[in-house]
């Protein structure tokens, strides 16, 4: 785990490969469960992205790893499942969220000003 006073230029950790991405997205929402994620994913892709579960918790452990999500003790109610396993954004991970949100958007513009001059 990376030490929270020692916490990294959120901008040092881009770019963010897609599932990552798509994942601190999903718990920007709020705390997930597993499937709970994979089904954000799915709908704010429209679609275009499903992620496995090896993909899924692959991934999320990585994420843990590297301080951007950690595991909640919060339940949305007393008779959900036990097995389940809640994910939420650290302080870090949202850093992290926001960065990569402005570095694509930077991109995302100046792909737009290229590809339509005048109209961006």
């Amino acid at each position: 785990m990376i030490d929270a006073e020692a916490s990294p230029d959120p901008r040092s950790l881009l770019p963010l490969p897609q599932a990552q991405f798509h994942i601190l997205v999903a718990l920007t929402a709020g705390d997930r469960h597993g499937y709970a994620i994979m089904g954000a994913v799915e709908e704010s892709s429209g679609g275009v992205v499903r992620m496995g579960p090896a993909t899924l918790y692959g991934t999320l452990k990585k994420l843990v790893d590297r301080d951007l999500v950690e595991e909640s003790d919060r339940r949305p109610s007393s008779n959900d499942d036990e097995r389940r396993r809640y994910y939420r954004l650290t302080g870090l991970g949202q850093a992290v969220c926001q960065a990569e949100s402005d570095r694509l958007s930077t991109l995302v513009s100046i792909a737009r000003s290229n590809l339509r001059p005048g109209l961006a």
